[in-house]
């Protein structure tokens, strides 16, 4: 207890920039809107918890020192970069295609053939979102745990997880919700656009960025 009270301000001020980076919108939501008006709230869940185990990813090798590396190391930023920009193009071309053919929404939607790959949809874009990533680069610059031992640093882990997957389970609740799905039903066509243009230009913006 004494040790968690040493570290307790730093977490909370590292916390308090997760919270920001997780409920605000960006990719991670976007796709969330995507899956939410077209195949439903479970579906969306499912996504929101790969979203979560991401961002968990992310806290885990930060703590490890792999951010910092990473950050310092060129040719691995620009790697990653260039996944991120590609998963965000594929996700845009899927957006425009919907776009242009808008798809029905059935009444009530059902898991998707695999649950896996709504989940591993929303960990991948996770673990390759420019956005997330710039956050736990800058709660790293906290250095909450630094020199703490590994309960503490397990704790901390686990506190990031509940707050990612309230924010975007929050996220995927409200977008499945009977309103929202009835507004997008009435302008798919101009959300489906207005999603392809925000991936591409979020795309454009990863290619682009030599930070």
């Amino acid at each position: 207890m004494i040790d968690l009270a040493v570290y307790l301000p730093g977490i909370l001020a590292a916390y308090a920039i997760h919270i920001v980076g997780a409920a605000s919108p960006g990719p991670a939501v976007a796709m969330l809107l995507g899956m939410a008006t077209h195949q439903g709230r479970q579906p969306a869940l499912l996504g929101a918890s790969g979203i979560a185990f991401g961002s968990a990813t992310l806290n885990l090798l930060t703590l490890l020192g792999v951010g910092y590396l990473m950050s310092q190391a060129a040719w691995a930023m620009t790697g990653l970069r260039w996944i991120g920009t590609d998963y965000l193009l594929w996700l845009a071309w899927g957006a425009f295609r919907k776009a242009v053919t808008p798809p029905e929404i059935a009444a009530n939607a059902s898991v998707p053939a695999s649950a896996i790959q709504a989940f591993a949809k929303g960990y991948a874009l996770q673990i390759t979102n420019p956005k997330a990533i710039a956050f736990w680069l800058a709660i790293a610059s906290v250095a909450a745990t630094a020199g703490a031992g590994w309960s503490i640093k397990a704790l901390f882990v686990l506190g990031g997880f509940l707050i990612s997957f309230a924010c975007h389970v929050a996220w995927a609740l409200l977008l499945s919700a009977r309103p929202v799905r009835a507004a997008y039903q009435r302008s798919r066509g101009w959300v489906e656009g207005a999603l392809g243009g925000f991936f591409t230009f979020a795309a454009f913006k990863i290619a682009t960025n030599r930070t």
